[in-house]
């Protein structure tokens, strides 16, 4: 949250001082680490003052408002958040505020989820459904609202729209939790605000909803199969839906009128693709239209199948791999949903390949060819072996090849790391991915960091969250020789990972179950992975609560920069051929998916003195 006061407060501020925009970007520098876009500075100067001025005109001066309102874990934002007291409950009253400054609006096609504004080049989601999806999601993540859900509700205010410029939005169905009001509606705005807000003050119930305990994130895996089977379960927001809306949008144009076009849905770690891909297969597969999802990783892949599909076999079957398309027939499906799409390959033939199928042919292009819509999920950045080649440029490149056109949607929001765009931009600096470089750490409430000074002080705090109901999980940069053969013979699990007088196995490999630990594919999500050492290939496309980081002699500091020995790496995928420079990348991008894994905090160690004392430099308190 960017400022909190009362609205008569804030309208004082706002007409005396002149300077609340300013205030807010400074308060925005300091929280995200960046400026605001001057569109957000421009909303802040217009659409605040014409909220407060109502609320002082309605005689609610007395209620307070919340502006720029984090929700639970992730990085977005609700424009405001009123919070009072009901006038008929007496109990708090919450209501949820989207300002738009548009004059004009309309429907996407014969889609009013989706609008067009003439300032946008691209869709955007109906304030509507934006602001509901606010409410439901806040409801589900704030623990203050689990007795009294129905005390929130949702408002879009278009002060500078009237209601010719944007009648066709008002196709969405309006209820408590998302409604939609016009400048020219003026009055009705006044007495709906009355209707849910009383003239007393609000502070008392402000303050309990920012003291409201966050309810963890629903896992993915462990409601897949209720989203697949049964009913959705994610709460989309903002891109993620509009993703999704596109994706349908297309679905219908392909059976109305055999269209075909290719979706491109792109987005960092944790920005909710996969919630996306579940939520498109769960509802496409109610309604029956012919859809598969495939990805390039086992883990991800035989997790899925496992839990979505434990009491139903024929939904195991609606999970293949990238490189079970080769003998498809053109269009045979109306959906095709590549999930984990940068872990392409050039082609899906390999050695075991009959000679018959080795045609050269682009794995991307079969994949387009056997849908009316292939869409493809990617984060281009978590490319970490050599050969794959998941980018929005090289799908658009291959659509354009066929005459197909291509949609590509981008997340920017993120909900793993407990939602903090700070964390993750501070990552990919440490890593030398993109920035400046290594930066101090500055807590931003949302995820702990933490380095330990030995790996066996990594596992006691891990173990230590186990205790508290948390998940944990061990992971470690591919610097041990892995023991991929386990004897009858064996009675525990070779401790490769070697640290000292700390030995750990790495995670089992292979589909069977050994020895008291699951197979590779269910190392994150089975309990009994922990105690095992996963690697960059088990943990990428996973989250767990909290994540340990074993950094190996593979990237060291030194000095003043980062140096990767590649001789250090025991990562079978990098052979004599790979070059120098493709070697550092995919090091630095698989310690960026393994430090991007947790949900609430990671803990680092490294194997190397300097670079210990570089991240205790960075990281402050160690433990």
């Amino acid at each position: 949250m960017l400022f909190r006061e009362s609205a008569a407060s804030l309208a004082n501020r706002t007409h005396l001082e002149g300077r609340l925009a300013e205030l807010l970007t400074e308060n925005f520098l300091h929280k995200h680490r960046h400026r605001p876009q001057p569109s957000e500075v421009r909303s802040w100067e217009r659409s605040i003052p014409a909220l407060t001025n109502a609320l002082v005109e309605a005689g609610l001066g007395e209620v307070e408002i919340l502006l720029e309102y984090g929700l639970p874990l992730t990085s977005k934002r609700a424009d405001v958040i009123l919070a009072g007291v009901h006038p008929a409950t007496g109990e708090p009253s919450y209501v949820v505020v989207e300002l738009k400054q548009w004059s004009e609006a309309s429907p996407e096609g014969d889609d009013p989820l989706r609008c067009r504004v003439p300032a946008y080049p691209e869709p955007v989601l109906n304030p509507i459904e934006q602001v509901r999806g606010y409410c439901d999601y806040l409801v589900s993540f704030n623990g203050a609202l689990e007795r009294l859900p129905e005390s929130v509700a949702g408002v879009a205010y278009l002060h500078n729209a009237t209601e010719f410029g944007v009648a066709g939005l008002r196709a969405v169905m309006e209820d408590d939790r998302g409604r939609m009001f016009t400048g020219e509606q003026r009055g009705a705005f006044l007495g709906y605000l009355r209707s849910r807000l009383a003239e007393k003050p609000g502070a008392e119930a402000a303050d309990a909803l920012m003291q409201g305990k966050v309810r963890p994130s629903k896992q993915l895996m462990t409601v897949a199969a209720e989203e697949v089977r049964n009913r959705e379960q994610f709460v989309l927001l903002d891109e993620q839906r509009l993703a999704y809306e596109t994706v349908m949008s297309a679905v219908r144009q392909a059976r109305r009128a055999n269209h075909k076009q290719v979706g491109v849905v792109a987005g960092g770690p944790g920005s909710g693709k996969s919630v996306i891909a579940l939520s498109l297969l769960g509802d496409l597969y109610r309604r029956g239209v012919p859809t598969l999802h495939a990805t390039g990783s086992q883990s991800f892949t035989k997790t899925i199948r496992k839990v979505a599909g434990a009491r139903k076999p024929e939904v195991q079957k609606l999970f293949r791999y990238f490189n079970s398309f080769m003998e498809a027939e053109p269009n045979d499906l109306d959906v095709l949903i590549c999930d984990e799409a940068h872990r392409l390959r050039k082609a899906s033939a390999n050695r075991y390949t009959k000679a018959a199928l080795r045609t050269g042919r682009r794995q991307v292009a079969e994949l387009m060819d056997a849908a009316r819509v292939p869409v493809f999920l990617l984060d281009q950045h978590q490319v970490v072996r050599p050969g794959e080649m998941g980018t929005v440029d090289q799908i658009r490149e291959a659509a354009a090849e066929q005459g197909l056109e291509c949609t590509v949607v981008e997340l920017d929001s993120q909900f793993r790391c407990g939602g903090s765009d700070a964390y993750l931009s501070w990552v990919t600096s440490l890593l030398g991915l993109k920035g400046d470089g290594p930066a101090a750490w500055e807590p931003d409430g949302k995820v702990r960091l933490l380095t330990a000074d030995s790996p066996q002080e990594l596992e006691d705090f891990l173990a230590s969250r186990r205790a508290e109901n948390y998940g944990a999980r061990m992971s470690a940069g591919y610097c041990w020789r892995w023991t991929t053969k386990i004897t009858p013979t064996m009675s525990a699990l070779p401790t490769d990972v070697v640290i000292g007088d700390w030995a750990r196995p790495w995670n089992l490999y292979g589909d069977r179950a050994l020895l008291g630990a699951p197979p590779a594919p269910l190392w994150a999500t089975d309990p009994a992975g922990f105690g095992q050492v996963g690697c960059v290939y088990t943990a990428q496309g996973f989250e767990y609560d909290w994540s340990g980081v074993i950094m190996g002699p593979d990237l060291v500091w030194r000095t003043d920069c980062w140096v990767v020995d590649r001789t250090a790496s025991k990562d079978p995928a990098f052979t004599k051929a790979t070059p120098d420079e493709d070697v550092d990348r995919l090091i630095r991008n698989t310690y960026k998916v393994l430090l991007t894994r947790g949900m609430i905090g990671t803990i680092i160690y490294s194997t190397d003195t300097e670079t210990r004392e570089k991240l205790r430099s960075l990281i402050s308190p160690t433990l």
